[in-house]
Parts: C-alpha cells; structure tokens; sequence
C-alpha cells in the first residue's frame, strides 16, 4: 500500500527533518527559492523548444546536441556525450563520489510524428510535452539556479540526460552508465525525473519481461492441406493453458498478451503466426517462474500440434514440422529500497518541511537499474502538473512547477552534504 512520505517523516526521522529545516532557512535557500519564483518564462521556453525536437526511440541524436550545448551555456563542467548517446555534465564540489540527477530524452513517439509544440496561458500542449519535456527542463532549471546562486555543497552532482527509458528502448541509457567503469561505483545516489507532479515517490521498481514468441509450420491451403500443423492453433493452445497460471497479490504479479499477429488470408493455413508477452513482478522470482510457465505451455502446445490425430482428413502432401522460437524483446529488473535508504529518509522529510503529501509507489523506470543493483535511487516528478502521456493530446500546466523544483532542489543539497 502506498504511504504518505509527509505522514511517515514526521513520525520516523526527526533528525533528517531538522536538517532540511535548517538547509531551507538558509540565506542561499532563500535566495534560490526567489530565483526560481522568477525564471518561470524561462523554464516554460526551455520546455517548449526542447519539445520541438523529435526524440523517437532509438533516434535521440538531435535533442541530445540541443541538451548539451545548454549544458555548456548553464555552466556544467566535462560536457560530454558516452557511446549510446547519454549526455553528462558536472557541477563540482568536495567529494569524489556523485549525486546524480538524471532524466530520459526520449520519447515513445515514432520519428515523423507531427509535434504541434505549443502554448496557451500556463499550459503548453504537444507530444512529449510532460513526458519528458516537464523531467528535462526541471534537470536544466537546477543547473541554472547553481549557476545563479552559490551554494557550496560536498558530494559534486552528476547530470545526465539519457537515452533509451521509453518501450523498447529497455533502459539502455542507463544500463549502459552503470556497466561504465566511471561511473558504476562512484553514483551514490540517483534521483530520476520523469514526467510531471510532485506527488509520488517511485521506490520500488517494478520489474517486466517481454518476449515475441514466434511460431512456424509449413503453411497452405484451407481445403487441401488440411490437417498441416497450424501456428494460430499452437498460440491459442499456449495461451490457454499459460492464462491458468496463478499470480501472488503479494507481490503483485501480472502477464498480458497484447499482440497477436499471423496469416494472409481466411482461406490460408499460416506460415507463423506470433505474440508479445508482457511480464511484470516487484519479485525477480515470480516473473521467472511466470516466464518458465509460459514456455512449458508453448512446447506443450507444438508438440500437441503435432501429434494432430490421423482421424482428420489429411491430404497425402500434409508435412509435418512445426517449430517456436522466443525472442525477448525488454527485460526490465526489478528492485527496492530497503526500509531505511538515506534517499527515502531525505525525500520523506523534505515533503514534510514542504507540506506536500506524496506517495511511495512501484513502477517502472531509469530507476529500475540501479535499484536492482541495491543502490540507492527513486524517480519523482519535475513539478507542475500533467496529463496525457503517450499521446497527441499530452500537456503540461507550470502551476505548481515551483514545489517541484524546491523538492528537487531540497533533496539534492541534504543528500551531498552543504558546506558552511
């Protein structure tokens, strides 16, 4: 069940909560916090012309160039873009190890999709606007408010845009930084942005397993070659005895079949026919087990198959052979905070000290990789709010884009440490 970080801050971590008081009633706070009240234009300019720029999966390049000449404009020390696309910039400071403050690129919108970018009072409109247009602009503002504002803190914070969060990009973006030798071991904390609000606190990564199962035969005709091993029939029988498997409530686990593709005509016996598989679990386990499940019931459906009873009318030409293939096409880890991790202790005092309620959910995001590594990681929202998502129709209000800076802006500074 979700819990309200506001509720459990008061009550669990008084000391933590003592020193984001003190942290925001300094002199830079305040005078950080009258900054951002004023850079509102600024931030809803910044949102709207990265928008403009087409980010599909797998084609990040041009909002990735856009992303770090503005890293270089606000300041950021090492500019620089890795081998999958991800840009990086560093706001110094006295350690060695980093705080990261990371939000995805991307976008799940096919290259070519028309982006009708645009804005009417305090809400602006567009594919991508929110997701993750309101992530992107609020990790911009806060290398902008450092620039602006001098505040000495120890830990050196760590930016990243990166590619590949959305679908099939399968975390790539972030897969890819934590094998890097670099920076696998000196991110000692990592707060995603994703999308807009300031309402969640995503601690639990919800785990996924996607699979294209692929099913062949011989293929043929309806009336003469009746009988011919048949691939629809084999992915029906599959599903069928897969959709018996039971699932936990706790930990929630779920499967889905969302597309089932195959034949040419009514009158045709398939060649393949295929389905996508989707598997989610907080338990590494569980989705094992689903997986194993599903492909016990996709052999025991072709060998069924095969064996079609000689009682059917079968021409002298039926040829036997089916065969099945699966291909995983996203695997998402799972993964979770234990109860006492030093983020969620800040994150829960700082909606306390800021009056906001939010709540600790599971879902599935840039976070998912180092939480299953057991690093110390949540995503949250860049303020504001959102709607829409994944559509034409997707838009952004900026009320309320200020708490979400703050928060951010809060939870950074405690969890590296201020200088005097």
């Amino acid at each position: 069940m979700p819990v309200s970080s506001r509720a459990e801050a008061s009550e669990g971590f008084p000391d933590v909560q003592q020193e984001i008081a003190r942290l925001a009633a300094s002199a830079e706070l305040r005078s950080a916090f009258a900054w951002l009240r004023a850079q509102e234009a600024q931030f809803a300019r910044w949102q709207l012309d990265v928008a403009r720029i087409p980010s599909p999966p797998f084609g990040e390049a041009a909002r990735a160039t856009w992303l770090a000449n503005k890293f270089h404009e606000l300041g950021l020390d090492d500019v620089h873009n890795d081998d999958v696309g991800n840009v990086f910039g560093i706001h110094p400071g006295f350690g060695r190890n980093y705080v990261a403050l990371s939000a995805h690129m991307d976008t799940v919108f096919p290259a070519g999709t028309p982006l009708n970018i645009r804005q009417q009072g305090n809400r602006l409109y567009g594919p991508g606007v929110s997701d993750n247009g309101a992530g992107l602009t609020a990790l911009l503002a806060i290398a902008a408010l450092l620039r602006a504002v001098r505040i000495r803190h120890a830990l050196p914070f760590l930016f990243i845009a990166n590619v590949g969060e959305e679908g099939e990009g399968d975390l790539r973006g972030m897969r890819h930084i934590f094998s890097s030798p670099r920076w696998k071991d000196s991110i000692t904390y990592n707060l995603v942005l994703d999308g807009a609000g300031s309402d969640t606190v995503v601690a639990e990564a919800l785990g996924s397993r996607r699979f294209e199962v692929i099913v062949r035969g011989p293929g043929g005709h309806s009336w003469s070659d009746f009988g011919a091993p048949n691939p629809i029939l084999v992915l029906a029988r599959a599903i069928q005895t897969f959709a018996q498997t039971p699932v936990p409530a706790s930990p929630k686990t779920t499967f889905n079949i969302g597309v089932i593709r195959g034949g040419t005509s009514v009158n045709s016996i398939p060649e393949s026919a295929s389905m996508r598989v989707d598997l989610r679990s907080t338990s590494m386990a569980e989705m094992e087990r689903l997986e194993v499940a599903m492909r016990v019931a996709l052999d025991d459906a072709v060998e069924q198959e095969s064996k079609t009873p000689e009682t059917r009318a079968v021409s002298q030409r039926r040829t036997s052979g089916v065969s099945s293939e699966i291909v995983v096409i996203g695997n998402r880890p799972a993964g979770e905070l234990i109860p006492n991790a030093r983020i969620l202790q800040v994150i829960r005092a700082v909606d306390a000290h800021l009056a906001n309620v939010a709540q600790v959910q599971r879902a599935s995001t840039d976070a998912n990789i180092p939480l299953s590594l057991g690093r110390e990681a949540i995503a949250i929202g860049g303020g504001g709010t959102g709607g829409g998502a994944h559509t034409l129709q997707e838009w952004f209000d900026c009320n309320g884009r200020e708490l979400g800076l703050k928060r951010i802006l809060l939870t950074l500074l405690a969890l590296a440490g201020v200088s005097a």
